[in-house]
């Protein structure tokens, strides 16, 4: 990962928002800007570069903040071993107590850290979430994963960045770059748990 990081994502999820393809705008003024198949596509060539880069799959190990980075985690690492026949380790990775937005905020429950047996000594982590903005939630992430061990290399996959970075970083691996005003907020649904894949928009004007 380069370092110069529902909803729309813990960090990037609280004060923001998400969504997908142009869509007539919905009852609540949401429009879709990526639909289902948007979403596939945009997993499976970011799967093939990971692999690519990570010249196999052996040593990966991507990590989801959750709750939908864990999924979308789950399904690029399904993709990556639909095409190299090999199991890839996926998890994830709870960052709650990294933020440093705790004490400005109601208190919180934690998510889930689930790693696999062998940790992340000697990994290439592909950290996974759905929506970049600030950068704070990666941030707390890398701060929870240096607590964990020490990989290799940390890369970071998101299906959509929305810009309005605050921090220095930057994704290796983004599905779709989409614009935004802060007044506009990004909301990522997946069948897993919303019933439904869509990249929804909602407030601004476009």
């Amino acid at each position: 990962m380069n370092v110069a990081r529902n909803q729309a994502r813990d960090d990037d999820r609280r004060p923001d928002g998400r969504q997908a393809h142009d869509a007539e705008p919905s009852a609540q003024g949401e429009r879709a800007v990526l639909e289902g198949s948007d979403i596939n596509r945009a997993l499976t060539r970011i799967a093939h570069e990971i692999l690519e880069r990570a010249k196999g799959p052996e040593k990966l190990l991507l990590l989801g903040i959750p709750t939908r980075g864990t999924v979308l985690a789950r399904r690029l690492a399904d993709r990556i071993e639909q095409v190299e026949g090999h199991p890839v380790a996926s998890g994830s990775l709870d960052v709650t107590m990294y933020r440093d937005d705790l004490r400005l905020r109601p208190t919180r429950a934690l998510g889930r850290t689930d790693l696999p047996k062998d940790g992340v000594d000697g990994r290439i982590v592909v950290l996974v979430d759905d929506v970049l903005y600030s950068g704070r939630t990666v941030r707390a992430a890398l701060d929870a994963l240096n607590d964990l061990g020490r990989p290799t290399a940390v890369r970071l996959a998101v299906l959509v960045d929305r810009g309005h970075r605050e921090l220095p970083i930057r994704a290796d691996y983004v599905g779709k770059n989409l614009p935004t005003s802060r007044a506009e907020t990004v909301r990522v649904c997946l069948s897993e748990t919303d019933q439904r894949d869509a990249v929804l928009l909602r407030g601004g004007q476009r």
